[in-house]
């Protein structure tokens, strides 16, 4: 046990890629030593390599098709709201002039905006750029700037790795915890399906995160600030994110599920954008969204 001790200390020293390098080195030296049995020292190797393959990076396409099946997942539970396909244009058309000002404006399959036919108050983003917002949510807005800051949010979120974020720490754990397991016991079959398995599990890490536990608080305080800088860029008032988070706590005051569930208070939220718009001087051009806006919304 003293030697597994040693390797996952060294979690703390190196990345993790080669965290996966050094245990299989170190496996294969205390081995030659014989200070670990020669069964154990395969077992290692390969747990080795399993953080490693955990470390890696995930790529544009293995994001969209991790956020395909989150997605899918997300309309299982909610239908896709059909009454007004102008609205659902205006919004992906906000989406676009945010995402093409934004440091990310390409991923694999691009952005994509759907309503969600529920009065709960609330929205999703996938790793792949599906961005759902509810009817619900979208009737706390009263101008153009609250509805892109809606959006931008979202794209915070895709756009700072959020779900990625969770799915790495998901996969490594779970090789480390394997590779501490091979201290007593050679790998079986079981525990390399158990490895294989990580990616496939990904999908409900991001679905328990996304409508059960919510991103961390530190987490949705980013996105909010990534809005407020995507806002700026784009010509909307950053402001338009505080004007939101005031409709959300007029409204959501008798719910207990939604935004509510899995985000900080709106009033927290509140506290740290207004000090973070401050960064930020954008030309007022509201009124020239105000007709556009009445005359869509209805």
């Amino acid at each position: 046990m003293g030697m597994i001790a040693l390797f996952v200390s060294l979690f703390l020293l190196w990345s993790c890629a080669a965290l996966g390098d050094t245990i299989s080195i170190g496996a294969q030296v205390a081995g030659a030593l014989g200070v670990i049995e020669p069964e154990a020292v395969d077992s290692i190797s390969r747990s080795g390599q399993a953080i490693s393959r955990a470390a890696e990076e995930i790529t544009p396409e293995q994001e969209y098709y991790i956020g395909r099946a989150v997605g899918a997942n997300i309309l299982s539970r909610y239908k896709v709201w059909q009454g007004n396909a102008g609205l659902t244009k205006y919004l992906n058309e906000i989406c676009m002039v945010i995402v093409i000002n934004s440091p990310r404006p390409e991923i694999y399959n691009g952005y994509h905006v759907a309503i969600l036919d529920s009065m709960e108050i609330n929205a999703f983003a996938t790793p792949g750029g599906h961005i759902f917002i509810t009817r619900g949510l979208l009737a706390c807005a009263d101008s153009e700037d609250s509805l892109a800051a809606v959006i931008a949010h979202e794209i915070g979120h895709i756009q700072l790795q959020h779900s990625i974020k969770a799915i790495k720490n998901n996969r490594i754990t779970k090789a480390i915890m394997t590779t501490a397991s091979s201290a007593a016991r050679t790998l079986g079959s079981d525990d390399l399906n158990e490895l294989a398995d990580i990616m496939d599990e990904s999908v409900n890490e991001i679905i328990t995160t996304l409508i059960d536990k919510g991103y961390s608080q530190e987490q949705e305080f980013g996105a909010d600030a990534a809005a407020m800088s995507l806002l700026a860029a784009a010509g909307y008032d950053p402001a338009g994110l505080i004007s939101m988070l005031q409709q959300l706590e007029k409204n959501q005051r008798n719910q207990t599920g939604g935004l509510i569930k899995t985000h900080p208070t709106p009033s927290r939220r509140i506290e740290r954008a207004r000090d973070t718009v401050l960064r930020f001087k954008v030309p007022d051009t509201r009124s020239y969204r105000t007709a556009r806006y009445r005359q869509i919304t209805g």
